[in-house]
């Protein structure tokens, strides 16, 4: 089984030797016995080699040293993002979820609690309920990627520092839609890949349970997208299966793992309208209701347009739209391109409202904020 290991760089192993003494250790043997651990381990250790997470930041510890300081770090590199043919992103987004950071506006409220929840050990389990095109697989996407994206890739002043240190978490997205992700093997030997883990042999829930409950020291958050379609269409993902995941968060994994799943109902209500009595349900302490954004975000996602509205213009658009964000990126679209064509009416308010007449249902009421 393959843990998650950390190592000395280079330059810091005749600091960390100097430390030994420094801090009261006349020699190896001594600070394995205070730690109680293997001397192989501490020498590993001061030499540069690899040694488990945990033991790596108790040693550490011992020595007075910043671990995430003296750790050896990959060289970082970057790939360039595919771009559109015309080498320009699309400013208005509506016909999928947002996955770049840069064009996904408002829900600062859920994103404040959400984190805090996932900043302090234990991390601590959450739900995103919302109508269908709220925006819940944007906010998904927006969790797992704002904290670590670069900043010359954000608008001014978009807030990432949300975690201490983003570098240290592991997100993990999984579609349920995805016929991949249908089955219990698929499911479980994905999962073990995004965390960097052997895969066993059988990938069976027992195996499983044991390779991450062995080497999950990391903090970890997997996001379940459509989760509504794992509970209706997918047997092998039965009571037990959820029983165990639900195992896995509360009792092997020393508080590193949490699960957050959009849906468009409460688990405990959607597990009960599947046929699901698992307990894995009742583990959500928060729930984040999405319904419109403020005034204030929806303004702000309005005046992300490359090219200016008038002021007339923004106050119909938040009417009609009731600041709903699918509603408002399809009306913000639709005067783009009336601009860019330079068609100098108000047919593009007409088009808007019948692009929106699918989502109307958007409308009937607004999600308690």
């Amino acid at each position: 089984m393959m843990a998650r290991s950390l190592r000395v760089a280079p330059e810091y192993i005749e600091k960390v030797k100097s430390a030994l003494g420094r801090n009261g250790y006349p020699s190896q043997q001594s600070l394995a016995t205070d730690i109680v651990i293997s001397l192989s381990t501490v020498k590993s250790f001061l030499t540069g080699k690899p040694v488990d997470y945990l033991n790596f930041v108790e040693l550490c510890k011992k020595l007075g040293l910043d671990w995430q300081d003296i750790a050896y770090k990959k060289p970082e590199i970057q790939t360039p993002k595919p771009q559109p043919t015309n080498g320009e992103a699309s400013p208005f987004i509506t016909g999928a979820p947002i996955t770049q950071p840069r064009y996904f506006f408002g829900r600062e409220k859920e994103l404040k609690r959400l984190f805090n929840l996932l900043k302090r050990h234990p991390l601590q389990n959450a739900a995103i309920i919302g109508k269908k095109r709220s925006g819940k697989t944007s906010l998904l996407h927006y969790l797992k990627n704002i904290t670590t994206t670069p900043a010359q890739q954000l608008r001014p002043e978009q807030k990432f520092d949300w975690l201490p240190h983003p570098e240290n978490y592991c997100w993990i997205f999984v579609d349920l839609q995805d016929a991949r992700m249908q089955s219990r093997e698929g499911l479980l030997k994905y999962i073990l890949e995004s965390l960097k883990m052997q895969v066993p042999t059988p990938c069976d829930l027992d195996h499983f349970m044991d390779v991450v409950s062995d080497n999950l020291h990391f903090p970890t958050v997997i996001l379940l997208d459509e989760i509504s379609v794992g509970l209706q269409r997918c047997p092998e993902l039965d009571d037990g299966f959820w029983e165990s995941l639900r195992s896995l968060a509360t009792n092997h994994t020393g508080g590193n793992l949490a699960f957050i799943l959009a849906t468009p109902e409460s688990p405990i209500e959607m597990a009960r309208n599947t046929g699901h009595s698992s307990p894995f349900f009742n583990i959500f302490g928060y729930i984040a209701y999405l319904g419109v954004l403020t005034e204030t975000e929806a303004r702000e996602l309005i005046a992300s347009s490359p090219i200016p509205f008038t002021d007339g213009d923004i106050e119909w658009i938040l009417t009609q739209s009731c600041c709903w964000p699918l509603l408002l990126q399809i009306l913000c679209r639709e005067r783009l391109f009336n601009l860019e064509e330079e068609e100098n009416d108000d047919n593009w308010r007409e088009e808007g409202l019948r692009q929106m007449k699918p989502f109307a249902d958007l409308l009937d009421s607004k999600l308690a904020e």
